[in-house]
């Protein structure tokens, strides 16, 4: 029914438990999903993981029928400077975040470019300076496990809420494998153009996330927002992306119920274009 390259992200159904988020998303047409794992955002994966939680959750999805393609967590704010012990308990997070990320069968696991906050703990470089260290060392542990780390260089509402700032970061990851998540909410929301995001970082974009919006406001349902879809993907097309998309819609202009609708309507609009 759906570009095979279409997923959806559990995050559009945060309001249901695992088990039914993944059996409203299989109903309604989708085969694969990207995991969210972002505490106090979708709790669909708790914070305190352990072995028989991830083969718990691991069987829920096997069960379901579906793939996943990324686990989107967090292990907390990348640009904060830590102590030991902070940072023994962020590196056992990290960990058995991977650990599920292998288990499910995921590609990678995606990580934020930074604080829920515009404004740097220190300086903007040297909040960069870390993100990109945190980043490198989370993607070394990531091979260790079989699989790869992305992360969302561009983010509305954290450090790298700009196209400067995620350029700044990219650049700090050139020599590292971190790929690059594009979303064309943020980047809509920020007063970027999604065409020049692909222009600037169509050689390490790793997958791409689909949502509607406004200058300043993420949460809308596409067709309900400014973005222009079609120059969007066309330009991915062209760059030679031949990765995988996901809808990630976290919106606020429809009801529960109208979910599920929207998101099959969503996914029939977005095939069209693939």
């Amino acid at each position: 029914m759906f570009s095979p390259r279409l997923g959806c992200s559990s995050i559009s159904f945060r309001h249901q438990a695992l088990p039914d988020a993944l059996a409203t998303i299989r109903a309604a047409g989708f085969e694969e999903i990207d995991l969210g794992a972002l505490p106090g955002v979708c709790d669909h994966v708790p914070f305190v993981l352990d072995e028989a939680t991830v083969n718990q959750i691991s069987g829920t999805i096997r069960d379901a029928g579906l793939r996943v393609r990324s686990v989107n967590g967090d292990i907390g704010d990348l640009n904060a400077v830590l102590d030991d012990d902070q940072r023994g308990a962020r590196m056992a997070h990290l960990q058995r975040l991977l650990q599920l990320t292998a288990a499910v069968g995921a590609r990678a696991l995606v990580l934020p470019c930074g604080a829920l906050s515009h404004e740097p703990f220190r300086s903007l470089e040297e909040d960069l300076d870390l993100v990109a260290g945190e980043l490198i060392r989370a993607g070394d542990e990531a091979a260790r496990h079989g699989v790869e780390l992305w992360t969302e260089s561009l983010h509305f509402f954290r450090l790298c809420c700009n196209l400067d700032r995620a350029r700044a970061l990219t650049a700090r990851l050139a020599d590292s494998p971190v790929g690059v998540v594009m979303d064309f909410s943020h980047i809509v929301a920020s007063g970027a153009d999604p065409v020049e995001f692909v222009e600037t970082f169509h050689d390490r974009i790793a997958h791409v996330h689909l949502r509607d919006a406004d200058t300043g406001d993420i949460h809308l349902s596409i067709g309900r927002g400014e973005v222009d879809f079609a120059g969007g993907l066309d330009a991915l097309t062209a760059a030679g992306y031949r990765g995988h998309f996901a809808l990630e819609l976290e919106t606020r202009d429809v009801t529960h119920d109208q979910r599920p609708k929207a998101a099959a309507d969503a996914a029939r609009f977005i095939s069209s274009l693939l």
